[in-house]
């Protein structure tokens, strides 16, 4: 199945109903993000900037399960810990997109030293926006090469990972239920911020009651005008993580009854996978955190070898002639 597809039906009615039985049976809430997908241009100028400007690491090499002369890239931090992942279907001949209502809009890192991080992009002659403040928080943003929205924010001892994923909406409230329904609460808001909508946004933060990486939502609105058109420097779909298989089932179950139309299982090699639309029209997926990425090598290499699923071994010959040569930044 294509994700892509992957629609919904969705009823405010039932899922205010789903919210109270939830509540009533468990506190358990998803964690926070697994892994964040967009699409980009060719794949060496997406390496180049995710490896070598922000110093991720590329922890898999594999292909896209509906188009294998495509590569799929997935970057990380060292422990390829799910809450760092960041994957891109580079389509070399990928027009343009722009984010806008109905889509994630951007994706933010934690940085331990944000003071630094500025100093080390002006050194590479990189531009920013920022430092600003958002939410009492430090935080300054980019662009990558396609022009995905990178935000970087100040917390903690160490760089951990994803901070949020923003959600740019018409209105927030069907999205903000359905955030409810999988145990996020309203955290804070900030109805003066200013970033890279281009008008005056207001934004909303959703946080996890079980936090892990990645344990914040943004849902933002704002009165610049923009239609959404998919392509290179957007993003595809936004994953949550689910801790076991059978949480996975559980929360496919839940979310089936209070309205949404839920994907069976999909075998991703690396995690199993559900996937549902919002009311905005933005695709969610819950992914497992096993098996992982070091399944079919070993973890000190990962990334370094191409890894297909078992289905396109016998055509390995005619995909690695296909697939574009990369080199990865040391």
């Amino acid at each position: 199945m294509n994700a892509t597809s992957v629609s919904a039906v969705f009823t405010p009615e039932r899922c205010s109903k789903g919210e109270s039985d939830m509540s009533r049976s468990t506190s358990q809430a998803i964690p926070g993000l697994h892994h964040v997908t967009a699409i980009s241009g060719p794949p060496q100028t997406n390496l180049d900037f995710w490896i070598g400007t922000l110093g991720q690491r590329l922890v898999k090499r594999t292909v896209n399960f509906d188009d294998p002369g495509t590569y799929h890239l997935y970057y990380g931090d060292d422990d390829a810990a799910p809450g760092s992942i960041m994957t891109f279907f580079p389509f070399v001949g990928a027009g343009p997109g722009r984010a806008g209502a109905g889509m994630a809009s951007a994706v933010a890192y934690t940085v331990s030293d944000l003071d630094q991080r500025m100093i080390d992009l002006a050194e590479a002659a990189i531009d920013f926006e920022g430092p600003f403040e958002r939410i009492g928080e430090r935080a300054i943003a980019l662009k990558d090469p396609d022009g995905l929205r990178v935000e970087m924010t100040e917390g903690g001892a160490r760089d951990e990972g994803f901070h949020s994923v923003t959600l740019w909406l018409d209105e927030v409230e069907p999205t903000a239920r359905v955030l409810e329904a999988m145990g996020y609460v309203r955290e804070a808001e900030d109805a003066t911020a200013t970033g890279g909508t281009g008008g005056t946004e207001t934004r909303v933060r959703y946080r996890s009651t079980d936090p892990g990486r990645g344990s914040a939502v943004d849902l933002m609105t704002s009165d610049a005008r923009s239609i959404g058109r998919s392509g290179a420097g957007t993003i595809h779909h936004v994953a949550f993580r689910a801790r076991t298989a059978e949480e996975q089932q559980e929360w496919r179950k839940r979310l089936s009854e209070i309205g949404l139309d839920v994907t069976p299982v999909i075998d991703r090699q690396y995690f199993d996978a559900i996937y549902f639309r919002t009311p905005s029209g933005v695709l969610f997926e819950i992914a497992t955190d096993p098996p992982g990425f070091a399944v079919d090598e070993d973890a000190a290499h990962l990334g370094e070898t191409l890894k297909l699923p078992e289905k396109f071994e016998a055509h390995r010959a005619r995909i690695e002639q296909v697939l574009p040569e990369i080199r990865v930044p040391s």
